[in-house]
């Protein structure tokens, strides 16, 4: 199959049209006159993590709070591995990001007072099905965006330490396209699928978080050499068993506990932080004193009810689950268990490392949501701030823009794609598993309880890089196909950078997150960010001290 190449140039190329990636091509609207450009991998309106709606915006600053509490709380859960300029600055538009939500057209439940319905002090209640396609209509009123759609962004146009645009393809179409922006926005979220997950085999994309998030942003911005930032702190979401919902609404919206099959709160015994709760329930298996569930026994009908139609917003799957069992939670308590880890930057602090104003160390390169580090607990709203913050930041990286040297490496690019249309190996799902099940055996997946060893890491990577190797001959028929084989590229190489992260920290900081058999207590001396750069094949690991709210960070 030959390539046809097409050229495209705008002034603010956005990769991703998801949370993020919308949000802030708004804000680059409401601000410049210049051009944008969104590069889609799906269709904008029902892409990324909200793809399939959200019942809740579980970041919000409530009456009688302010900013500070918020990044009190996130440094508390996160065990002070947090940038403190990071959570200030995205605390802070928190608020405005929910209140223009609503403007957009999201339901927002109000309180008998007509204010917003709070559960707990931050988190809004909402009627979320539809905030996707608000988002995308939202941006198709605006003439100056143009997207593209089907396309997959695989790699960045770097000289000199500046970005000047990016490779991708289509996948449709044979198409290789050179996009050249004067700023570039990676919104493309985090990384699901580098581990086993709960469903292996055939329904092994059957998980929390999105599978079609490969980790394809993180991934170009290790190969181009850009610093990273705490990939060792995982996130394994605690979930209904079997239908992998999420347990929050369950937790705060009825205040159901953590209970053990002896009906014992262990919740109390383990700690209430985000990987406590993990912890908890996977040691409590461990002493033989599972299945953990959440209580809900007992609770009103009318609670019953709202949980219904709330997972009807996010996870119809176990309202399904209910339904059909004929059980709802008022008679039967829920069932959890911890799901395989995953790299996202919206719940932990891994991700690109990137200054206050969310610039990477490539310049004019910005990162948003899940792709950009340091600040955990973004969830919806705090990606639309940091969407926001990152747009405003391009718009003045661009007025002070110099000439850009020539980008031109499109042919030697097109060769090496092509070179996949007449390999004979076609094993692409076979490698895939193969890298879950050395991740979940070495590095720390499910059927270890989350843990690992120095010896163990060094076999995965040893492991991986062979699967790199062998990735390289694999054969596609047609570009789906040709797309297949990118992302599992995406996906092993940041599986290299996770383990040399989980290496480097020679300490066990977040209990149920990352187990180091090795190094089973928190080191004081340990206190820092754990970053890397790729350089010359190499990761080189990076020890920063920890950056405080209050200030500004510059590279």
């Amino acid at each position: 199959m030959s390539l046809e190449v097409r050229r495209i140039d705008t002034d603010f190329l956005i990769i991703g049209g998801g949370t993020a990636g919308c949000y802030a091509a708004l804000t680059f609207c409401e601000h410049s006159d210049a051009k944008v450009l969104i590069a889609e991998k799906a269709n904008i309106r029902r892409s990324g993590c909200l793809a399939a709606g959200v019942n809740a915006l579980n970041a919000y600053i409530g009456q009688g709070k302010t900013p500070q509490d918020y990044v009190d709380y996130a440094r508390s859960d996160a065990a002070n591995i947090v940038r403190g300029d990071l959570l200030q600055t995205m605390a802070e538009g928190l608020n405005r990001a929910a209140e223009k939500l609503e403007s957009l057209g999201l339901t927002i439940l109000k309180d008998s007072q007509g204010q917003y319905a709070m559960r707990g002090w931050r988190n809004v209640k909402i009627n979320g099905e539809n905030i996707k396609p608000i988002l995308a209509d939202a941006v198709a009123k605006q003439k100056r965006i143009a997207v593209l759609n089907r396309v997959n962004v695989f790699e960045y146009i770097i000289r000199e330490n500046r970005i000047l645009g990016v490779y991708a393809v289509g996948i449709d179409e044979p198409i290789l396209y050179t996009i050249l922006a004067k700023a570039v926005l990676c919104a493309t979220g985090g990384a699901a699928g580098l581990y086993k997950p709960n469903h292996p085999g055939f329904s092994r994309h059957k998980m929390w978080y999105s599978p079609f998030n490969t980790g394809a942003g993180l991934a170009m911005g290790i190969q181009a050499g850009a610093e990273m930032t705490t990939l060792e702190m995982r996130f394994i979401a605690l979930r209904c068993k079997d239908t992998i919902a999420p347990t929050g609404t369950l937790a705060q919206g009825v205040g159901a506990k953590q209970v053990n099959a002896l009906g014992e709160v262990y919740e109390d015994k383990y700690g209430i932080t985000t990987s406590q709760r993990v912890y908890g329930t996977v040691a409590e298996n461990r002493e033989k004193r599972g299945p953990c569930a959440l209580r809900t026994v007992g609770i009103a009908k009318e609670q019953e009810e709202d949980l219904l139609k709330a997972y009807l917003n996010m996870a119809p799957s176990q309202t399904l689950r209910w339904l059909e069992s004929g059980k709802g939670p008022s008679v039967q308590n829920v069932e959890i268990e911890g799901t395989e880890p995953y790299i996202t930057g919206g719940h932990t602090a891994s991700g690109y490392w990137v200054n206050t104003n969310r610039e990477t160390t490539i310049q004019g390169l910005f990162a948003a949501g899940d792709a950009a580090g340091g600040c955990p607990q973004k969830y919806v709203t705090g990606a639309l701030a940091e969407g926001e913050i990152a747009a405003k930041a391009a718009i003045r990286y661009m007025s002070s823009e110099i000439s850009s040297p020539d980008a031109d490496n499109t042919e030697a690019i097109k060769q090496k794609l092509e070179g996949y249309f007449s390999h004979s190996e076609n094993s692409c799902d076979a490698l895939e598993e193969a890298m879950q099940a050395i991740m979940d055996k070495y590095a720390g997946g499910i059927d270890t309880h989350y843990s690992f060893t120095e010896k163990s890491l060094k076999i995965a990577d040893k492991k991986i890089l062979e699967l790199l190797k062998q990735s390289e001959q694999l054969c596609a028929s047609n570009m789906q196909e040709l797309v297949y084989i990118m992302e599992l590229q995406e996906r092993l190489i940041l599986c290299r950078s996770v383990i040399a992260h989980l290496a480097a920290r020679k300490e066990t900081r977040w209990r149920g997150f990352a187990e180091h058999i090795d190094y089973p207590k928190k080191s004081s001396e340990l206190e820092c960010y754990v970053n890397s750069q790729l350089k010359d094949g190499n990761i080189n690991i990076i020890h920063r001290p920890l950056v405080q709210e209050g200030g500004i960070y510059e590279h």
